[in-house]
């Protein structure tokens, strides 16, 4: 005796019907109808997009042990129902498998800065290896991605203490630049600096000279009898007088030393012994 069933598939699936054991049909989306006990709903098949992450554990050819995660996004082909449903017990499994053996076949042939240039060569290694595999088995490859690569934390730490050394002797490098270019101004400028200021005392000693040599000559003619020798010691005397003067009215001098005696005479004794030295 047949008992009808009522049976509800939703969208992008689809029921396996067996009767007696046997495949005999696909119920579409929608109502469908078994005969019990003779059918039965052996499995549900679904077109949705599916994604498999895989971890998996390796070394590098610098013997770095890292691991990475490749995420697998698949799909059963519509056309292939029956192939996708009978031919593999598990998937997910055999996926597996395949993402290990591609991905331990590649990463011992890559240093590790070389494995995070070519995440996307190895993600379009495992997709092709699980496409030309899966198509004969119902199911179909999007895409592969390997979202992850985790080195140990010792080896990540040496990696993040050599960047920040090289990035520190870079700092130090163009640090000392720095410092030398602004000595090298520094010495620039001062040397400027003495030479104008060395360029400023000769033409204020020039000046001073022919001030003096116009005043002798005035002198002279002004005063008879008066020699050139006379009208120097009184310009001398006049010089002692103003720089005195300079030194006592400087803010930070609070006492002033001068020679006892006549200062005139002091300094005419002096005028004369240089010139009885010169003589002898």
């Amino acid at each position: 005796m047949c008992i009808p069933c009522c049976i509800c598939v939703s969208t992008s699936e689809v029921v396996v019907v067996e009767r007696l054991g046997k495949f005999d049909r696909f119920i579409q989306p929608g109502l469908g109808v078994i005969c019990c006990p003779f059918e039965q709903r052996a499995g549900l098949v679904s077109f949705r997009v599916q994604q498999l992450d895989v971890r998996v554990e390796t070394k590098t050819k610098d013997n770095v042990f890292l691991t990475a995660v490749v995420s697998v996004q698949y799909q059963v082909i519509r056309e292939n129902v029956y192939q996708a449903f009978y031919s593999l017990t598990n998937p997910v499994q055999q996926i597996t498998a395949h993402v290990y053996d591609v991905m331990r076949s590649q990463l011992p042939t890559l240093e590790l800065d070389a494995v995070f240039e070519a995440k996307e060569d190895l993600a379009l290694a495992v997709k092709n290896a699980l496409s030309e595999t899966m198509s004969s088995y119902g199911y179909q490859i999007l895409q592969a991605l390997i979202t992850d690569i985790d080195p140990d934390n010792r080896v990540k730490q040496a990696m993040n203490e050599i960047n920040s050394a090289k990035r520190l002797k870079f700092a130090v490098a163009e640090k000392a630049e720095g410092q030398k270019i602004l000595q090298v101004k520094s010495a620039e400028a001062e040397a400027e600096a003495k030479y104008l200021s060395g360029v400023g005392v000769a033409k204020q000693r020039k000046a001073i000279v022919d001030g003096l040599k116009s005043s002798i000559v005035d002198f002279s003619d002004g005063v008879k009898g008066a020699s050139s020798k006379d009208v120097m010691d009184l310009l001398l005397l006049t010089q002692y007088f103003d720089c005195i003067r300079d030194v006592g009215s400087a803010g930070h001098c609070k006492t002033t030393f001068v020679p006892s005696g006549s200062v005139g005479g002091s300094i005419r004794n002096s005028l004369l012994v240089a010139d009885a030295a010169k003589l002898s």
